[in-house]
This record gives C-alpha cells, structure tokens and sequence, in this order.
C-alpha cells in the first residue's frame, strides 16, 4: 500500500540524516522503525497505567486510612540511620 506523508522541514531532515547515517536504507525504512517504537511505547505506557490502576485497587482494598505523624515516622527513620552509622 502506497501512502505519501507530510513532514516538517524538520523532520524531513531528521529522516535523511538518518538514510545518510546508513543505518536505513530508506525513509520508509526510518518511519517503519518510528511506528515501531511508537508501538512499543504505546504497550509500556498501556503497562504502567494497568499497574497504576492495579495500586490504586489495591490501596483502596487496604482498608481505611490511619492518621500519621510525619515527626515521629522522621525520628525512627533518623534512628534507625544512626544505628546502621554504627
């Protein structure tokens, strides 16, 4: 299938450059290896999301927040930093 694509003066560079370089023999070559990647960033982007939704369920199946006191949570970090120091 034939298809024919406008690209900024910028891009257009950028695949030339990339023919240039020899690693692609091709524009097509160049924007079949861009679709690709496109792709795989679309699959990791799709992951993440599933696992933050999957933390999401899992904190609001943990039950009710509990009140915290960010001085003392500090203090037993500090302390127990200090006696590994030692």
């Amino acid at each position: 299938m034939g298809m024919n694509v406008n690209l900024t003066p910028q891009l257009e560079e950028r695949v030339r450059t990339k023919v240039a370089s020899g690693l692609y023999t091709s524009a097509s070559e160049v924007v079949r290896e861009a679709l690709r990647l496109m792709d795989e960033q679309d699959r990791l982007r799709a992951a993440r999301l599933e696992q933050l939704r999957e933390d999401v369920r899992h904190g609001l199946d943990s039950g009710p927040s509990k009140a915290w006191n960010a001085e003392k949570v500090k203090g037993e970090g500090r302390a127990r930093r200090a006696r590994k120091a030692t």
